[in-house]
């Protein structure tokens, strides 16, 4: 079984993917395969560099600058997820020829990177806004206005709700939404809770 898990950023689809993990399961991390693609894959980049010039010093993204360009331009960001979708989308199907039982693929852009349909469940992980802002900005070290800008930038938790099976609320501890990310995984009736 695929389980796809989607979500706005800061909302803590890591905590039910370390779940999943925890359980032998297969971790697909889109954002780490496209950061890891960002410096093995010198196509990706050239093609960012095409569309986004200056991004691109050295053989390095520079994340912060490409941000400035997107994340305020809904034209910008649509160039720019064509570009990452398709290279991202590849590694992920390149990853699952080894068959894996139980596999998790996280992707904001589980629908819109053509993810969702290698998937046979899908889970939207949402939070309250200012929960998001807050861990944004202690785990990427960013501007509160930064931080509000990428969030502003995704689709709203309603989209996610409405396009996905299942939908996990992180509203409360830590302790507390792990516990939810455990009770649902145990719903699946795919592997025995460690």
């Amino acid at each position: 079984m695929i389980l796809g898990i989607t979500g706005g950023t800061g909302c803590g689809k890591t905590t039910l993917l370390s779940e999943v993990q925890a359980r032998g399961g297969l971790v697909l991390d889109c954002d780490a395969i496209y950061h890891q693609l960002l410096k093995t894959d010198s196509g990706l980049l050239s093609a960012i560099d095409a569309a986004f010039p200056g991004t691109v010093q050295d053989g390095q993204l520079d994340r912060k600058k490409l941000g400035s360009q997107v994340f305020s331009d809904p034209q910008a960001l649509e160039v720019l997820n064509a570009i990452t979708h398709k290279a991202v989308k590849a590694e992920v199907v390149r990853r699952l020829e080894a068959s894996p039982r139980f596999a998790a693929i996280d992707a904001i852009a589980l629908f819109e990177g053509g993810l969702a349909q290698l998937c046979q469940v899908t889970v939207a992980i949402t939070a309250p806004t200012e929960d998001r802002v807050r861990r944004l900005m202690a785990r990427d070290g960013i501007s509160e206005d930064y931080a509000r800008s990428r969030i502003a930038a995704q689709h709203a938790e309603g989209w996610f709700q409405e396009h996905c099976d299942h939908c996990l609320r992180n509203d409360g501890t830590r302790e507390e939404f792990r516990d939810k990310c455990i009770a649902f995984l145990n719903t699946l009736d795919i592997m025995e809770e460690k």
